[in-house]
């Protein structure tokens, strides 16, 4: 097993930011051509190249990220197969519909979403709360 230590360097790797990247950019990319981002009774285009004229409700959009956690809670507490993908546990599939709409969000809002990812998994790794002898500790974060 890889230690925290010598993760560091991968964490704060490029190519990790460039598939998270590469990820975002599918995932809004769908999203528009599905229709997620057009207004349906006016044909509109509700974004823009870097989120900052975005007129898709951010509030909504977070909770439909968290409607597809509550989704993925909800068959793992039943032990459920996915009804779409039914070769599929519905825990699995939810928590990726959770982050296509995660990384579609961060999209329309022009986010570098891998380059923060890379970076917090990098500050994450050297965080002491995160260190199993702090989290045993009473008042250690137990999960």
């Amino acid at each position: 097993m890889t230690s925290q230590k010598e993760l560091i360097p991968i964490l704060k790797g490029q190519p990790l930011a460039d598939a998270v990247m590469l990820l975002q950019d599918a995932c809004h990319t769908a999203s528009i051509n599905g229709g997620w981002w057009t207004c349906p009774e006016t044909g509109e285009y509700l974004g823009d190249a870097d989120g900052s004229g975005m007129k898709r409700n951010t509030g909504q959009m977070l909770m439909l990220c968290v409607s597809e956690l509550s989704e993925a809670m909800e068959g793992d507490r039943k032990d459920l197969m996915d009804d779409h993908l039914p070769h599929r546990k519905m825990m699995e599939v939810e928590l990726a519909d959770a982050v296509i709409r995660i990384c579609d969000l961060a999209g329309g809002k022009g986010y570098d979403l891998g380059g923060a990812i890379a970076e917090k998994l990098a500050y994450n790794a050297q965080r002491a709360d995160h260190k199993m002898e702090n989290r045993i500790k009473d008042g250690g974060k137990k999960y």
